[in-house]
Formats: structure tokens, C-alpha cells, sequence
């Protein structure tokens, strides 16, 4: 029996990080949202691994700081080890990661989301959403009966919907971490005509500290000085932040490759009991057995999983082979030769939907008011959930307060590249974010995340204006301090000479100004300190992100020419109800495409494969007609 209860602007079904994003966002943006979680001990899980961030995925993370979402604040408040990745490599693929108390994390965005004004979290597994006619075009049926009415719904379901749990032989249905699956809701999304497919991911053991002989492990200590994610935390009088923890580094041997090849035809992965695609990039430990069977040995990360428990994360690790297989194999491993295994490692399987049936907004083409956000739109990772999520929860608070849907562009930043990946170029298995996807990387650096995206979320109305006048001021900051080094100029002393004989430089005869010794690779505003004289005392950040301005000058200007020409074609818009086989020259694979996606632009439908480009100057040909034929009337 059905009952009604109450109605709401925005329904977010889950509580994951995709589906916090989507509820705070349209929260704070003024519309009555509730969110709905099976169990509401699980809001904010982190059941893959206990850690934020990662290569591009802190890059998201900053991102959606700046957009006014919480991930980052939640993660510096509850971080435990921070390390700054790829510190060898470019300043395009540093990467902020850290450690995460994960019950610590769970307790502080449901708190968060329980003191949020406008937003109501409730315990109920939504088995079926309708379409009906009205102001409030969904109803959301709980498992009790419970009706509530809504005028926009988001679909933020993880691994949870039709999930099923695969450990060696035995399956049954089931959600992460014990948790239950949302078998109706699958059902009926599928009845609804959602495009649904099956994808799998796993997560490995979690094993007891006391278990664990570290005395001949290599120890993973964190980062000197703690770089936060969220600009809250630099802005902060108490920043910096320190480590509580340290993590370890051990491999795998060829004990460890001989059990796991023979029980493989014990793994579901390999008995085919498994019809889901896995992560291309987050492979098992058997599978990497398999595929990369040239190696002598795997790299594995025993990490805490919190400050009050004793349990342990064994990073690279994961696993479907049945529990037997899994102790054996990891009693294999160095330092894991008495280990004992608190949660048994698993494969999970769960639909999602094929995302090229969103627009750039997350809105489904076909289906008004109904949005998609995280693994259920294909994607993998809490960072992508949680981008996902913001984007979803903006426009569907946008839509219904009757404003212009935000729509990033990829080079605005990584979200917009995740976004667009997915809504125009599809997935074939779960979609990871690295920073090799984005064509602009140099652009889009961590480190200035706010300059991109803090207006538009000014605008939007997610960053306060106590906020964004921090940015402002920092902005300033920076650019008075550009102004320094074109200007100050080093002259010659022997103190001078001898610092740059010491970097292996060549020494200076008459004066140079600051910003060219900046731009010697040997050099930096760190190595040149005792002889900078007119240094100010600013903040860390601000140097860092002068220097790297400084240095791969030559490189940005000319990524930033790219973008100029991307905003040429994405400022080209084709009209929605496009039939493109009438569009005379197209070949055939681009009609079949173009009519699939429907780009609501030039520049997008560019990026679909099987759209060449003399495909696109056929349509900038059919445009210019168009635009003159127009003109003409």
C-alpha cells in the first residue's frame, strides 16, 4: 500500500560521494532536497580504499572546492597522511593525495549533510521512480510505500543498484561493505528504458595490524610540508596540518604468481560467472597476474584505514578468488607471512547506465528532471563521483530556479573534461580520470583550480562573498608579485656568483633581472632566497605558482591558443533537432554518431569518434549556409 508523505525540488537517490555533492549543492542553492540512503551508517563510505585524491583525481578534488562543494573540506579535516604525487615529473601532473580516516570522513559529511538547511537525509530504499505530469515530474517509491513527489530526481547509486558480491564460487546479492543492493530500483530503471549495462569493480583485503611484520618494509612517510586540498585550509590562521601515520611498500613473488595461476579457474573473473566489465586501469591481483605475466613482481601499499581501528588496506590487491586462494596468496608477500585477514577482498557487480544518453548537464536527453551522477553514469573513483555529483546538483537546482545550466567546458578544467568524455565519447569500461585525458593539462594545474572555476561558482552563488574576495585578494597577491620579479634586478656580487656556481649555473657579469634566473631549470624562488633582497613574505602557494607561471611560459600561451580555437567551435551550436543524414557530404559512420549524441555544439561533435574532420568543416559549411539563408528571410 502507497502512501503520500511529502514533496520535494530535488530527490538524490544515495548517499555516496556523488550523491552529497548533488544534495549539498542544490541545498545551498536554495531548493528543497532530500537525499535518501539504504543505510544511513553509510553515508560518505570510502568501501575501495581509505584515501582522497590521487594522479588528476586532487586535481578534481580542487576543483570542486572551488566550485563551493565539501569534498576537499572533508578531507582536510580527517586526512591522516598527505603526499604530494609526481613531484619528479611537471607541475601539470602534481597530484595532491591523502590518507583518510574513513569512519572519521563517513561521521563528518553525514553531520554536514544533517545541519544543512534545506535538506532533509532519510533512511529508505527508493525502489521505484515514476514519471508524472505536472509542476513535480517524478514520484520516488520507497521500499515501505512511502511516496514523495519531485520536481527534478538524481540517480547517485554507486555500485549499490543490482549489485552482487562474486568471491571464488560464491555470489549473492548485496552492496558494498555487507551493505544491501538495490535490486528493485535496477529493475524498474531498466523497465523505465534507461540504456543499462553491467560493469564490476573489487576492493581487496583488509587485514589486522598486529598481523603485520613491518621490520623489513619499506616505510611511505608523507609530505614535510602538508599541502591542504581545500582553499578554506590555506586560508586558515592554524594551517599547516601534520601527519598521524606512515604506510609501507612490499611485492609480490613468484609464490605469490604460482598460487594465484593455479587457482584461476577458480576466479570469476576467468570461470565467466562475471558478465561485467572491470576498470581497465584498477585491475585485480590475478588479473595483473595474467596480463602483465613478463613481470617479476607487483607493488603493493599496506595502508591505515583509520586512527581507531586496526585495520589495514593492502593497495593493489583487490580480489575475487575464493578466501582460501586469498590467504594463501597473500601469506606469499613479505611482511604478510602471519596475516590475518579481518574483510575477505571481493568483486562486485552493479548496473549503470551508458552515459552518452546525457547532455552536458547530466540531464538524460529523454527523460526531464532526471540526472545522473557518479558510478552510475560509468565512471569509477569517489573523486569523479564527486564531481559528477556537483555538476548534477547545480544544474538541477539551476533548471528549476529557472537560470542557464553550467555547463564546463574541458578546457575549463578536469571536470569538464570527465563530463565531456563521458557525454560525448561514451565508456566501454569504467572510467577513470588521469591527466593524460585532458589535451590542456599545462592549464589545468591543481594549483590554480581557483582562478578557473571560483567565479563561476561566485555566480552561481556556492562561494560566499566573504570567499571569494580571499580570492581576489590572493589574485592580487600574485600579480604584484609578477610584477616584482619582471622588475627587480640581481646585480653581480661575489655571494650572487657563488649561489649560482653552487646550482651548476653560469655566473652573471652585469645585472639581470629576477624573473630570468627564475627561468634556468637549475633554479627557483627557493634556491635564489638569500639572494633575493626584495622577497616579500607571502604565502607558500604564491610562489609556486609563479614560478611554474614563469617557467613554462612559452608552453601555456601556446595551450592557451588551443583553447581559444576550442572556444571558436564550442561558441558554434547546433540546433537539438538536427537530422543529420539530410546534411549532404556527411559519411554514414558520422550520421549514425551525430544522430546518436546530438552535440549541442561544433566543438563537441568534433570529439566524437567516428566523426573526422572533414565531417566538421562540412557542418561549419552546412552553419554558414544556414546562418545565410537566415539572413536572407
Amino acid at each position: 500500500m502507497e502512501f503520500y508523505v511529502d514533496s520535494y525540488d530535488v530527490a538524490v537517490i544515495g548517499a555516496g560521494h556523488a550523491g552529497i555533492e548533488a544534495s549539498l549543492a542544490a541545498a545551498r542553492l536554495g531548493c528543497k532536497t532530500v537525499v535518501f540512503t539504504i543505510n544511513m551508517d553509510a553515508v560518505g563510505n570510502l568501501p575501495c580504499n581509505p584515501s582522497i585524491g590521487g594522479t588528476a583525481k586532487g586535481h578534481l578534488v580542487r576543483e570542486i572546492d572551488a566550485l563551493g562543494g565539501e569534498m576537499g573540506r572533508a578531507a582536510d579535516d580527517t586526512f591522516i597522511q598527505s603526499r604530494m604525487l609526481n613531484r619528479g615529473k611537471g607541475p601539470a601532473v602534481h597530484s595532491l593525495r591523502a590518507q583518510i580516516d574513513r569512519r572519521m570522513y563517513s561521521t563528518r559529511v553525514k553531520h554536514t549533510l544533517e545541519l544543512q538547511e534545506n535538506l532533509d537525509l532519510k533512511q529508505a530504499e527508493i525502489t521505484e521512480i515514476r514519471r508524472i505530469d505536472g509542476e513535480y515530474r517524478w514520484e520516488a517509491v520507497t521500499k515501505m510505500g512511502a511516496v514523495y513527489k519531485c520536481k527534478s530526481v538524481i540517480i547517485a547509486t554507486g555500485t549499490y543498484l543490482a549489485g552482487r558480491i562474486y568471491v571464488g564460487d560464491v555470489s549473492y546479492e548485496g552492496g558494498p561493505d555487507g551493505m544491501f543492493a538495490a535490486t528493485s530500483l535496477g529493475k524498474c530503471l531498466r523497465e523505465l528504458g534507461l540504456p543499462c549495462r553491467r560493469f564490476k569493480t573489487g576492493t581487496p583485503a583488509r587485514i589486522h595490524r598486529e598481523s603485520i611484520d613491518f621490520s623489513n618494509l619499506e616505510v611511505q612517510q608523507g609530505d614535510d610540508y602538508i599541502t591542504p586540498f581545500s582553499y578554506d585550509t590555506m586560508e586558515n590562521p592554524n594551517f599547516p596540518l601534520e601527519n598521524k601515520v606512515v604506510c609501507h611498500v612490499t611485492w609480490t613473488n613468484d609464490r605469490t604468481k604460482q598460487i594465484i595461476l593455479d587457482n584461476i579457474h577458480r576466479s570469476p573473473l576467468y570461470s565467466g560467472k562475471i558478465d561485467g566489465i572491470g576498470p581497465r586501469y584498477c585491475p585485480s591481483i590475478e588479473d595483473k597476474i595474467v596480463r602483465f605475466s613478463e613481470k617479476e613482481r607487483h607493488q603493493l601499499f599496506i595502508e591505515p584505514c583509520g586512527l581507531n581501528t586496526e585495520e589495514m588496506y593492502l593497495q593493489g590487491a583487490s580480489s575475487s578468488l575464493p578466501e582460501d586462494v586469498q590467504i594463501a596468496l597473500y601469506k606469499t608477500i613479505p611482511g604478510l607471512e602471519n596475516v590475518q585477514i579481518m574483510r575477505t577482498a571481493y568483486a562486485i557487480e552493479y548496473d549503470c547506465v551508458d552515459p552518452l544518453a546525457l547532455r552536458p548537464t547530466l540531464e538524460f536527453k529523454d527523460y526531464p528532471g532526471l540526472y545522473g551522477a557518479g558510478q552510475f553514469n560509468g565512471s569509477s573513483g569517489y573523486e569523479e563521483a564527486a564531481a559528477q555529483g556537483i555538476v548534477a546538483g547545480i544544474n538541477a537546482a539551476l533548471q528549476i530556479n529557472g537560470k542557464p545550466p553550467m555547463i564546463l567546458e574541458r578546457s575549463s578544467s578536469y571536470i569538464g573534461t570527465l563530463v565531456d568524455d563521458l557525454v560525448t565519447k561514451g565508456v566501454a569500461d569504467p572510467y577513470r580520470m588521469m591527466t593524460s585525458r585532458s589535451e590542456y593539462r599545462l592549464i589545468l594545474r591543481q594549483d590554480n583550480a581557483d582562478e578557473r572555476l571560483m567565479p563561476i561558482g561566485h555566480e552561481i552563488g556556492l562561494i560566499s562573498d566573504e570567499k571569494y574576495n580571499k580570492f581576489l585578494h590572493r589574485c592580487e597577491l600574485k600579480k604584484q608579485e609578477l610584477k616584482r620579479v619582471r622588475e627587480a634586478v640581481i646585480s653581480p656580487t661575489e655571494e650572487v656568483n657563488a649561489l649560482l656556481v653552487s646550482r651548476e649555473t653560469t655566473p652573471i657579469s652585469t645585472g639581470i633581472r629576477l624573473i630570468e634566473l627564475i627561468k634556468r631549470p637549475q633554479l627557483g624562488y627557493e634556491a635564489l632566497a638569500p639572494i633575493d633582497k626584495t622577497r616579500p613574505e607571502l604565502p607558500r602557494y604564491i610562489f609556486e605558482q609563479v614560478e611554474v607561471e614563469i617557467k613554462y611560459d612559452g608552453y601555456i600561451k601556446r595551450q592557451q591558443a588551443m583553447i581559444d580555437e576550442c572556444h571558436r567551435l564550442e561558441k558554434k551550436k547546433l540546433p537539438p533537432d538536427i537530422d543529420y543524414s539530410e546534411i549532404t557530404g556527411l559519411r554514414l559512420e558520422a550520421i549514425e554518431k551525430l544522430n546518436k549524441i546530438k552535440p549541442e555544439s561544433v566543438g563537441q561533435a568534433s570529439r566524437i569518434s567516428g566523426v573526422s574532420p572533414a565531417d566538421i568543416s562540412v557542418l561549419l559549411i552546412w552553419l554558414a549556409k544556414s546562418a545565410s539563408a537566415e539572413k536572407t528571410q
